[in-house]
């Protein structure tokens, strides 16, 4: 486990902001990627949510130099062997079941699995994992629920995602148990359609010059 929490951490100090992706068609993953590579979010994640998100992965992958893809909303252990297959470097759930906590301990690729509750970190801590998704981070109790689990359960860090912006990413990143945060606001759906590389690519560089 120690090997895969330090290859994950490698991946997540990358940046402050890693891009949490719906990509409709994955003939947009390459250069939408290669616009978040160049603004400076180099981690990126690919959620399982649409028919072409395991195309988006590997051809990112691929394709991408310098870019660290992952797949997000893995439920199942056959999302996770066909997202790994594809060319993940990381995994994502937004919760975790005993299924999911198998195929990681199996596997070569680090698990990001989610929590929003205590008992929810201990029992993952109980597995063996420091580093968790807190989700959905505004509607579970937001930086303030957050900053209130440092304490009693120190020694276990978070990216929250779900709800954050530009506007409430420094919240979380200034929370001393927050490595960083996972947001779609540097990918908005108007900029991909419309194929605004340079727009997005400035809205990457805002989120990737965010300290905390």
């Amino acid at each position: 486990m120690g090997e895969k929490t330090e290859k994950l951490l490698s991946i997540l100090k990358l940046q402050s902001v890693v891009p949490v992706l719906i990509v409709d068609d994955a003939k947009s993953a390459v250069p939408l990627a290669r616009a978040l590579v160049a603004g400076g979010l180099k981690a990126i994640e690919i959620t399982l949510r649409t028919a072409g998100a395991l195309d988006a992965i590997r051809a990112v992958a691929e394709e991408v130099e310098g870019a660290e893809v992952g797949a997000g909303t893995i439920l199942n252990v056959k999302q996770w062997d066909a997202a790994v297959e594809a060319g993940s470097k990381f995994i994502v759930s937004p919760g975790t079941t005993q299924e999911l906590l198998d195929a990681a301990r199996g596997s070569h690729v680090p698990l990001l699995p989610g929590a929003a509750t205590a008992s929810e970190v201990m029992a993952l801590r109980e597995e063996g994992y420091t580093v968790l998704k807190f989700f959905p981070a505004e509607q579970a109790g937001g930086a303030s629920y957050l900053k209130a689990l440092s304490s009693p359960l120190a020694g276990t860090v978070f990216c929250p995602t779900g709800g954050i912006s530009l506007k409430n990413a420094h919240d979380y990143l200034s929370l001393p148990n927050v490595i960083c945060v996972g947001g779609s606001w540097v990918a908005p759906k108007e900029l991909v359609a419309s194929g605004d590389w340079a727009g997005i690519t400035k809205l990457a560089a805002e989120a990737a010059a965010l300290k905390g």
